[in-house]
């Protein structure tokens, strides 16, 4: 539920165009629903500016329908992260105008939110293999309203085709570096730019990369002011903190 219907409800209510039964039954869902294996938050809008995700690994196809259908049933946002393209197309039953976002991994419904400000959030990846990863951030990040542009397979192996995207690395408003391997690359960019880096680890890389953790690790003791780490494979976090990062100025009207 939007802030504006809340404001509606209040002042049909006021002004006598509704019943206090009838407004009651407009907040039925709020603030939560809970439908025994979900409380779906329905106040997570209002209280964060973007609504509640729904992580569709470990979830069943139907839990991940259900949830889905109520929230669009409370006039809600559907969003889901880490879905499959059999995912996608239940989803699309109950929500036709949804899209799938398939390298991200993403179904959502997009709502034009686009800045007024010609700042951009830049996804830089260290390689073709960290691409899903680095497009879950991309895309979190556009469906919250950002500019976002992407320079992939920039990695430290050949450092030279990173150094010939200097004009774009420069111009960033905030930078998401995306690595698995060593994780060396978000070190490499904070030694080029004066802009927040949100380092992202993958889970890319032969044996001893242990899945992610020696690039984690690497991101975490680099000596480059300036760098943020997140989880590893956490795409949904970078973008979202990149967002809050690259709105911080923004004129709210």
């Amino acid at each position: 539920m939007e802030k504006k219907e809340i404001e509606e409800i209040l002042k049909q209510f006021k002004s006598g165009q509704i019943e206090i039964k009838e407004a009651l039954e407009k907040f039925k869902h709020f603030p939560y629903d809970d439908l025994g294996f979900a409380k779906i938050d329905n106040q997570r809008h209002l209280r964060k500016g973007f609504p509640e995700v729904i992580f569709c690994q470990g979830k069943s196809l139907e839990q991940i329908t259900k949830i889905a259908k109520r929230i669009k049933e409370t006039g809600g946002r559907v969003i889901t992260t880490r879905a499959n393209f059999e995912i996608y197309q239940e989803i699309k039953k109950i929500v036709p105008e949804i899209i799938y976002f398939k390298e991200a991994k993403i179904v959502a419904e997009r709502v034009e939110e686009k800045s007024s400000s010609d700042k951009y959030i830049l996804i830089v990846s260290g390689g073709t293999a960290d691409i899903p990863v680095a497009e879950e951030a991309g895309v979190i990040a556009e469906l919250m309203g950002n500019r976002v542009e992407r320079l992939y397979d920039v990695g430290v192996a050949g450092i030279h085709r990173l150094l010939n995207n200097s004009k774009i690395l420069t111009a960033a408003n905030v930078l998401i570096v995306v690595a698995g391997m060593e994780g060396a690359l978000p070190s490499v960019v904070g030694g080029l730019v004066d802009k927040p880096i949100i380092a992202l680890p993958t889970s890319v890389g032969y044996g001893a990369n242990f899945k992610g953790l020696s690039a984690l690790l690497t991101m975490l003791n680099s000596c480059a002011p300036g760098i943020a780490v997140v989880n590893v494979d956490n795409g949904f976090g970078a973008g979202y903190i990149a967002s809050l990062i690259n709105k911080l100025n923004e004129v709210k009207e």
